[in-house]
């Protein structure tokens, strides 16, 4: 067991260990979970020379005070953080996001908040010691699986850093823009014929609002009522990321990374791939519009989605 570790002096909402997630689970009931901003998760780790798929520090809102014990590691934050770096001869630095920073033993970074989004990602060299859940570090706060026994962080744990000896101080900084863009694209779901006409046209030409009802599980909507004409109830079917089922009360819920694997309310529709890192990072307020894309599309979508990220985990070399 490595003796390098970050010490919680506050652990914030929702801190987790998460990664690229934990595949082939579903039969058991287990889901994928997993970074919930795929695309900022693989930049952190890219900013400090980690493996595209190392474990990191996942928080919403309110991130964590983290105190460094015992080693010396390049660090970087994804995301539209508010953070401070208070260095242990009482210097205190604002933080950048998509920079990589030296820190020594004894130096504290306060994750003040999120900004415009929900998550924020930290990244260390050398990744955290941890073991393997399924061939996964992510830990899914459900199902109780993964590292610090599937449960969030608290105040007094510690997470354990591989050693790791820093080999440079040089500090690697990216100019990343957010995406600002509120039309979320989607593929018609399985039972989109459950749903009148006119619950097809408020679907997809009216607003609807992220409700305070949204974690890592999924996020219930508000808006025009979705008018289900055949049966708010079905027998229970797979799910995957990205689902829009609508229940009885004809507000969406949009399935995200820790989402249950079977679901027995109707599916509207299914949000592209591409398009996922912008739904998990919605804020509560936040008001959004559906528009129909064909799976052609679709693919094409994911494709310049994968060629954005690549141009910036380039930029990290």
């Amino acid at each position: 067991m490595s003796n390098s570790y970050f010490e919680i002096i506050r652990a914030g909402i929702n801190t987790t260990i998460q990664d690229k997630g934990r595949n082939h689970m579903y039969h058991v009931g287990i889901t994928v979970s997993g970074a919930i901003d795929q695309k900022k998760y693989m930049i952190s780790n890219k900013l400090v020379g980690n493996n595209l798929d190392e474990a990191v520090i996942e928080f919403a809102y309110q991130g964590p005070i983290l105190k460094l014990k015992n080693c010396r590691v390049n660090l970087s934050i994804a995301g539209d953080v508010l953070f401070k770096i208070f260095r242990k001869n009482s210097r205190v630095e604002e933080g950048t996001c998509y920079k990589s920073y030296i820190l020594e033993d004894g130096d504290q970074i306060d994750l003040i908040s999120t900004k415009n989004t929900a998550y924020g990602y930290l990244s260390v060299s050398g990744g955290f010691n941890l073991e393997k859940t399924w061939n996964s570090y992510s830990i899914n706060t459900k199902a109780n699986v993964g590292p610090n026994n599937g449960k969030k962080y608290s105040t007094g744990d510690k997470i354990f850093i591989n050693n790791y000896d820093v080999q440079t101080d040089k500090e690697i900084k990216i100019n990343y823009k957010e995406a600002s863009d509120n039309i979320i694209r989607v593929i018609k779901g399985t039972n989109f014929n459950y749903f009148s006409s006119e619950a097809h046209n408020n679907f997809f030409n009216k607003e609807f609002s992220v409700t305070k009802l949204a974690d890592r599980m999924g996020i219930r909507l508000s808006g025009h009522k979705i008018e289900n004409i055949v049966s708010a109830n079905i027998k229970s079917e797979g799910l995957v990321r990205g689902t829009i089922q609508v229940p009885a009360d004809g507000n969406p819920i949009i399935m995200l990374s820790d989402h249950g694997t079977i679901g027995g309310y109707p599916k509207i529709g299914v949000v592209i791939s591409a398009d996922l890192d912008r739904v998990g990072q919605l804020t509560p307020g936040s008001v959004i519009n559906f528009k129909e894309v064909s799976l052609e599309e679709a693919q094409n979508i994911f494709k310049a989605y994968t060629e954005d990220t690549n141009k910036y985990l380039n930029e990290c070399n």
